[in-house]
């Protein structure tokens, strides 16, 4: 059985003519991050003013807690921007911080109780009492220590010249978008199947601080004093480490169509759980969570891969999703890289392109709700055990090899390496997956595999994220910015502050008016 749906649409983009269109790709990195005072506590200042609104600005915002920064690139079409904006961004942010640092990796350290974890506030206006009960209820429904995990997200779309191409190629009657959201969902349930290769050769969390569990217990072991580990673990981050509740386990939300999807966001956000009714949305004026129901919003419902869609309308995610179609993709699967300034190497982004093409071109069949437990079992494996010798995974309920495999999708994906090479020039991408391909047989020269030296080597998890925390902001503070990017941050500091002030100068209805509008 043919791997790809037609060979025909491969050869059609591999050839320089038609190539030149994959150079529409836009792409985006989303890093979350830490800031720390200059003990490697959880920094318990607000949010630097310098930075300006984490309500209203594009770039510069805050995930869960007041301590999180999260930073977000506009998509761009040139493959180095992405990148290249992030580090300034790092550069403008690291040199506001007055003392504090930007913590390094994935997995926090020395966060203290719930009770010390300040959750992000957004101002008074109710758009910003709605992101701040949200995190309350994430609180309540998983503990705040899970809410200071850090990630990176990458943002992916095809151009719109690319679409009808395709479309002609697979002589396809449909309507474009109706063509657009099925592939761009092929694309997501073959993520679904192989992204495991993601926490194998990028994971960099196999320890973490023992303080980090919070009295609960695991099956870690000692590394160090103070600090846990699995001994073959590429990624603690990607596994289900200390959340309190399973509550998503017994949602079926199916990635086979975007009528499923967006049927099951809309049941979960509707559906009220017993343990959240429990738990109690409000005491008076005070709420506690913004609904009792299995989501309270669709951005809670983790996912390795979301479709997404920005709504023209301010509308919510699922309801843009169902009126418009897919806009892009958000990979969620990368941990931060400790040894890099800001967090991301750039062969990553080469890769996901490789990944992400060969998945849109391959064969995707519906996934069962047999194939979706091992595919669930196969990325539990690799993020607790991905660098254990002779590991097996699953295929068909058949064991195999993850060598095997990882080889095997290594010569899928080189098509599509020559594909972005003859559109872009040059052998960057064939050579990234060259040298990627190494750490399937020498998983030493994975990044997990070089953390968990690292931490011995200084003695422990916060030992060692704590000086490269250090030796990273201070590199970053050390390097001047070209005048232009330096204005052009500053300014939209002081506009997203302006604009804040707008909105919460703006009349408001009663928030539980602007709450039922929300579900309506």
């Amino acid at each position: 059985m043919l791997k790809f749906t037609c060979c025909n649409q491969v050869r059609q983009f591999s050839e320089p003519a038609q190539a030149h269109v994959l150079q529409g790709i836009q792409r985006g990195f989303e890093r979350e991050c830490l800031r720390v005072d200059r003990s490697g506590q959880l920094a318990r200042t607000p949010h630097p003013q310098a930075l300006g609104s984490k309500l209203t600005h594009p770039w510069i915002t805050t995930d869960y807690a007041e301590a999180l920064l999260e930073f977000i690139t506009p998509p761009s079409t040139d493959p180095a921007y992405p990148l290249a904006f992030l580090t300034d961004i790092h550069r403008f942010s690291a040199q506001q911080l007055g003392g504090e640092f930007l913590w390094a990796g994935s997995m926090p350290c020395r966060i203290g109780t719930d009770a010390d974890i300040a959750i992000a506030n957004y101002g008074s206006s109710n758009a910003a009492r709605f992101k701040e009960v949200y995190r309350l209820g994430l609180g309540l429904r998983y503990g705040r220590a899970m809410q200071t995990i850090a990630g990176a997200h990458y943002n992916w779309s095809l151009p719109d010249a690319f679409w009808p191409v395709l479309r002609d190629t697979c002589n396809s009657q449909e309507e474009l978008q109706d063509f657009i959201n099925r592939r761009y969902f092929g694309l997501i349930r073959n993520f679904l199947r192989f992204g495991w290769l993601i926490p194998y050769l990028f994971g960099a969390s196999p320890a973490i601080c023992q303080s980090f569990l919070q009295g609960h217990p695991s099956d870690l072991t000692e590394l160090a004093p103070g600090t846990l580990h699995g001994a073959y673990a590429t990624s603690l981050r990607m596994s289900d480490l200390g959340y309190q509740n399973h509550a998503q386990d017994k949602m079926a939300i199916s990635f086979n169509s975007l009528a499923d999807y967006t049927h099951g966001l809309e049941a979960a956000i509707r559906t009220h759980d017993p343990f959240y009714a429990q738990m109690g949305v409000r005491e008076g004026d005070t709420w506690k969570q913004l609904s009792d129901c299995l989501l309270q919003t669709e951005s809670e419902f983790y996912a390795a891969m979301r479709p997404k869609r920005i709504g023209l309308q301010g509308e919510r995610p699922a309801l843009a999703l169902k009126t418009y179609g897919v806009q892009y993709v958000e990979m969620r699967l990368f941990d931060l890289n400790p040894f890099i300034d800001i967090g991301v190497a750039p062969e990553q982004s080469l890769f996901a392109d490789a990944l992400l093409l060969m998945c849109l071109f391959r064969d995707s069949p519906p996934i069962t709700s047999r194939e979706q437990g091992e595919n669930d079992e196969n990325k539990h494996r690799v993020v607790t055990r991905g660098r254990q010798p002779g590991l097996q995974l699953l295929v068909h309920n058949r064991e195999q090899p993850l060598s095997a495999l990882a080889h095997e999708l290594f010569d899928d994906m080189a098509p599509f390496a020559a594909m972005l090479d003859a559109a872009y020039g040059g052998q960057r991408y064939h050579l990234a997956l060259l040298t990627l391909r190494q750490r399937i047989n020498q998983p030493e020269l994975t990044p997990s595999a070089q953390v968990i030296e690292a931490v011995k080597k200084h003695g422990g998890y916060f030992n060692f994220a704590f000086e490269m925390s250090k030796t990273h902001t201070q590199d970053l503070q050390a390097v001047g910015m070209a005048p232009a990017v330096e204005a052009r941050l500053r300014e939209a500091a002081q506009e997203s502050l302006a604009a804040q002030t707008q909105i919460d100068a703006a009349p408001q209805v009663p928030f539980e008016d602007f709450v039922a509008a929300y579900y309506a």
